[in-house]
């Protein structure tokens, strides 16, 4: 005999579920966030508002983001930012490309946290990309998008010829930020411990290891954005918000002057 009540009995167990799941995860996003762990102050978060102004006016006067092209063209992967997709990128692959790179996104759409695998098909992906061009690749990760850099570097060294992150927090506590609570509650984890592995995410990778970070910005703390000497090989301040890193053409200049600079001596 069908038992015409399953579907609402199945019904009401994926509701319930769901119900738990929601709040395991709200558990998570209200966690009590450690004394010594700061993000930006609000004024600076407010000022991220600001963005979309910022680079229309640095649009506007025209200021050319990299003015030659290099002697040696790189293959380069943009990898986003926690919650973005790489189309936010947009304007920094533009301004690459201009200077006669081959870019890349991640191929993995929005950003919304790792997962065991889609962080494994990301590497894969590198990898693969990297013995397509002939080359290693350069990663440039913007906040999220920085650590899956640096743990792809330590991963697969041999496919990766520098990396350069903007913004990321990489260095002491991950809850040294602004969007902690919120990354905890959408990826389902908590920020300190990804399904990626068991890595201090302040391990330097063994390929040269940029760390762009700004004094402005509203996210992440510029400590945590900087780090420490041993956790990168360089650390250089540009001026823009978080949300601006991914197409001010400061940031544009310089990723690209980094980019030629890939096997030189000079990092």
């Amino acid at each position: 005999m069908v038992d015409g009540l399953a579907p609402l009995r199945d019904a009401g167990s994926r509701i319930a579920a769901w119900g738990r799941e929601v709040e395991r995860r709200g558990a998570l996003a209200f966690q009590p966030r450690p004394s010594d762990a700061r993000g930006p102050a609000l004024p600076r978060l407010l000022a991220e508002l600001k963005t979309p102004y910022e680079l229309w006016a640095a649009g506007r006067r025209r200021e050319e983001a990299c003015e030659s092209e290099p002697v040696h063209a790189r293959a380069v992967m943009l990898l986003p930012g926690f919650g973005t997709h790489p189309a936010r990128m947009r304007g920094l692959g533009k301004a690459l490309e201009a200077a006669g790179h081959r870019v890349s996104d991640w191929g993995l759409g929005f950003n919304f946290g790792p997962s065991e695998d889609r962080f494994t098909r990301l590497c894969e992906r590198v990898v693969t990309l990297s013995r397509r061009e002939g080359q290693p690749l350069v990663l440039v990760g913007w906040s999220l998008g920085g650590l899956f850099a640096r743990e792809i570097a330590h991963r697969h060294p041999e496919a990766v010829a520098m990396v350069i992150t903007m913004g990321t927090p990489f260095s002491g506590d991950r809850r040294a930020n602004n969007a902690w609570r919120a990354y905890q509650f959408i990826a389902g984890h908590p920020v300190d411990a990804p399904p990626v592995g068991d890595r201090c995410f302040g391990d330097k990778p063994p390929v040269p290891t940029v760390a762009l970070w700004s004094p402005r910005d509203g996210i992440v703390s510029p400590r945590s954005s900087c780090g420490r000497p041993g956790e990168r090989d360089v650390a250089l301040p540009v001026r823009c918000t978080h949300l601006g890193f991914a197409g001010h053409p400061e940031v544009s200049r310089t990723v690209a002057a980094l980019i030629a600079t890939v096997g030189q001596d000079n990092i």
